[in-house]
């Protein structure tokens, strides 16, 4: 078996807003009645967050919850705990109509960290992110330019993206092109 590879190799655009992958990050989709008090509960002993509303994450550190849609959470935790996570569910669920997969290998993660952040994005994807309308612990599905991708506010300087695998280079290299110095500042002093 080879070794687990992320998808960027720890790719860094340092600058005003640095551009950085996270690493491999463990990754699961889980479909299924999302007020099941079962799914609730093994969500929350997995990942030791509370259950998200919608359109929110709930992330403490490498470890969250984020609300995909009104049947999907995506569960993140350490890469190595992802196998054992899954026969977890497997177990919490039996009986029940759900579906739980690994999809670590299929995404990659990068964050968009520095004071400029929202404007790297906003330029990149149709949301409103308005200091007044978009706040860390918000969560969106959406898309960067072309390409599918979902993003939630970690704290008021930092954005943590998701998208898939095969288009990371794309997103990397769309993120770190809008973060370049002189191409931001909308948000200052509103």
């Amino acid at each position: 078996m080879s070794d687990a590879v992320s998808a960027l190799q720890g790719k860094l655009a340092p600058g005003e807003v640095t551009v950085r992958e996270a690493g491999l990050r463990g990754m699961i989709t889980l479909r299924g009645d999302l007020s099941d008090k079962g799914l609730r509960s093994v969500c929350k002993s997995l990942t030791g967050v509370g259950f998200p509303e919608q359109g929110k994450a709930n992330v403490d550190g490498e470890k969250g919850l984020c609300w995909m849609s009104p049947d999907e959470m995506l569960l993140l935790m350490p890469y190595g705990e992802v196998g054992d996570a899954v026969v977890a569910i497997d177990k919490a669920l039996k009986g029940k109509h759900y579906l739980a997969e690994n999809v670590s290998d299929a995404r990659g993660l990068i964050h968009v960290e520095g004071a400029f952040a929202r404007e790297v994005m906003a330029k990149l994807a149709p949301v409103d992110l308005h200091p007044d309308t978009f706040g860390p612990g918000d969560f969106r599905r959406t898309r960067l330019g072309q390409v599918a991708a979902a993003f939630w506010m970690r704290d008021e300087d930092t954005f943590a993206v998701i998208c898939f695998r095969s288009v990371a280079d794309y997103a990397f290299d769309l993120l770190t092109e809008s973060a370049k110095a002189g191409a931001v500042g909308h948000f200052v002093g509103r």
